[in-house]
């Protein structure tokens, strides 16, 4: 006879990342985006280095009003604490090479933040909320040697398309990823 044993405890599933808040950037967060990005491993595939603190406050002015006019942008990522940990959202496609007239969905976070879940947790609110917002499809244009970010593309469940390369970044390539809504 068949001695039955008790069931297993489930296995645990990975952790959930913390709670997250996103918010329409505020001009005080220019200043935290500058703080949180200026780690050269964030900007590897940006330049190497932060932008200029006068970027950051046009750049964050710029997702003020993508939000107003589209209801979506940009959104500051704030982790459980409160304290600004990077940015996640969407934006039209702002250069003239590349997936042209197409919403992007992207994601940028410090350096501390890595490794907890944000980005996909954060990135997975800002689908929900463009469903929301009657988007139909995104992309993401990931440099093709950001394994972090190709992983969050993935797990998002977004499809790899067309390679393109980056111009001004002699080598460099982007790949085009999909996602309809």
């Amino acid at each position: 006879m068949t001695e039955l044993l008790p069931d297993a405890p489930p296995a645990t599933p990975d952790p959930a990342p913390a709670p997250l808040t996103l918010r329409v950037p505020t001009e005080e967060d220019a200043y935290a985006w500058h703080q949180v990005f200026d780690h050269p491993e964030v900007m590897e595939f940006l330049g190497g280095r932060s932008s200029e603190l006068s970027l950051y406050y046009e750049f964050t002015a710029r997702q003020r009003r993508h939000d107003a006019e589209h209801g979506f942008c940009l959104w500051t990522v704030l982790d459980e604490a409160g304290q600004v940990v990077g940015f996640t959202g969407a934006q039209p496609w702002p250069h003239p090479w590349g997936p042209a007239g197409e919403i992007e969905i992207g994601w940028r976070l410090a350096r501390t933040a890595w490794g907890r879940g944000y980005a996909t947790a954060a990135a997975r609110m800002t689908l929900e909320r463009l469903r929301a917002a009657g988007v139909e499809r995104v992309v993401a244009m990931v440099n093709t040697r950001n394994e972090r970010s190709l992983a969050v593309a993935r797990r998002l469940g977004m499809e790899p398309g067309e390679t393109i390369p980056i111009p001004g970044h002699e080598g460099e390539e982007a790949r085009c990823f999909r996602l309809a809504l």
